[in-house]
């Protein structure tokens, strides 16, 4: 029997029976539904937070006091290792292939301006951040390069941080109260929007030996570098790693790569992705038994069709094919619409929710396609070769 005649006769068959076939179709349909739709919310917060870590830059070295591993805790937490300083910072920017530095702390406190308060996040960074963290400045400058001992009390404020304060008027050569500090005014930064949770608009950006006193800390919390485009990641780690062990004579630090760190968020975001798919699929199981129940019950519909078929000369193998291919058609349609319906979910949960970020990822969308067949194929196993093995004699006495 030629396919085309197979694949006639299967949709005939299902067509016989609407109701039957459309509550198996749905089946699928749900599971497969429900597989993309999560699968794009997972798909869209994993690129989310990728493009988070990316519009800083992926030439970024960061340095954190405590080493992290079996011997320290989480990097920045309190500890008995020895604080990174300034001095630190000076002797990494002298490194080959390094080309920014910025050392850092930070917390919060409360600035004062033009009669009002606001207790907001208050960084103290070195001169260089901008560059460190491709951050630019809309009016002023940024901090100047003075020597850190002799750091002025100057401030560059965020976007919404002078708005908060000063309203529409300018704000450069003003003064703010930051803790018992005056500061002046240098500059206004561009909208940067939100990293991680932190608002890096509502912010104030002053020197960070300025921060180290506000803080009364002794070392930095931080210290980022950033080296050549076409330097290796590794190479240059390596430089800094063993810099910095010759400074302090022991590991008691974590030295963390850009690429380290989207790696990390990478493969943590992509098994969520596949964890929420893999719910999406307990879906897809229960349709497998539709297609079971339905077809075992066709089988039995169906006995003296098939005993008039081997009576007429058919083989085994293609009543075996026959069935096969109603449950693969079944399935196939099953998953296509359910495919259209969960790409058409996600676009319009994207559409009404638009803080969600959505992506319909179509290597899991034609995978799953894939999978839907191949469950329809395997869900339809056991009834035709049940159907095959009738025999034709007893098959044609049940009517």
């Amino acid at each position: 029997m030629r396919w085309r005649d197979s694949l006639h006769l299967a949709l005939r068959a299902l067509t016989a029976h609407r109701l039957r076939s459309f509550l198996t179709l749905l089946g699928i349909g749900v599971g497969i539904a429900a597989v993309i739709l999560l699968t794009s919310i997972g798909e869209g917060l994993h690129r989310f937070v990728l493009a988070e870590f990316s519009q800083f830059g992926t030439n970024v070295i960061n340095i954190h006091p405590g080493r992290q591993g079996a011997r320290g805790g989480p990097p920045g937490l309190p500890s008995t290792a020895r604080e990174l300083t300034l001095d630190d910072a000076a002797a990494l920017a002298r490194l080959p292939r390094v080309r920014h530095v910025s050392a850092s702390v930070s917390g919060n406190a409360e600035v004062r301006a033009q009669g009002r308060v606001r207790r907001t996040t208050v960084l103290g960074v070195g001169p260089q951040m901008q560059e460190v963290y491709s951050m630019r400045v809309r009016i002023g400058s940024f901090l100047p390069p003075d020597e850190a001992a002799s750091a002025r009390a100057f401030v560059v404020l965020g976007a919404k941080l002078k708005r908060e304060l000063f309203g529409a008027a300018n704000a450069l050569g003003e003064r703010v109260q930051i803790g018992a500090e005056r500061f002046r005014v240098v500059g206004i930064m561009e909208e940067k929007g939100q990293f991680l949770g932190m608002d890096l608009d509502d912010a104030a950006y002053i020197p960070v030996v300025r921060g180290m006193a506000l803080y009364k800390r002794d070392g930095v919390m931080e210290i980022a570098v950033t080296y050549d485009p076409d330097a290796v990641a590794a190479g240059v780690a390596a430089s800094v790693k063993a810099l910095m062990i010759a400074r302090h004579g022991r590991e008691d630090f974590t030295v963390l790569t850009q690429e380290d760190m989207l790696a990390t968020l990478s493969n943590i975001l992509g098994i969520l992705t596949a964890a929420v798919g893999a719910l999406g699929a307990i879906s897809l199981l229960v349709g497998g038994v539709g297609i079971v129940t339905i077809m075992s019950i066709a089988v039995t519909e169906r006995t003296g069709e098939i005993g008039l078929l081997v009576a007429l000369g058919a083989r085994r193998r293609t009543i075996l094919t026959l069935f096969l291919g109603e449950a693969v058609v079944l399935a196939g349609i099953g998953g296509l619409l359910g495919l259209l319906a969960g790409a058409g979910l996600a676009q319009l949960v994207g559409l009404l929710v638009p803080a969600m970020p959505v992506a319909t990822p179509w290597q899991y969308a034609l995978a799953a396609e894939a999978v839907a067949v191949v469950l329809g194929l395997a869900a339809g196993v056991l009834p035709a070769r049940r159907a095959a093995r009738l025999d034709a004699v007893e098959a044609l006495r049940t009517e």
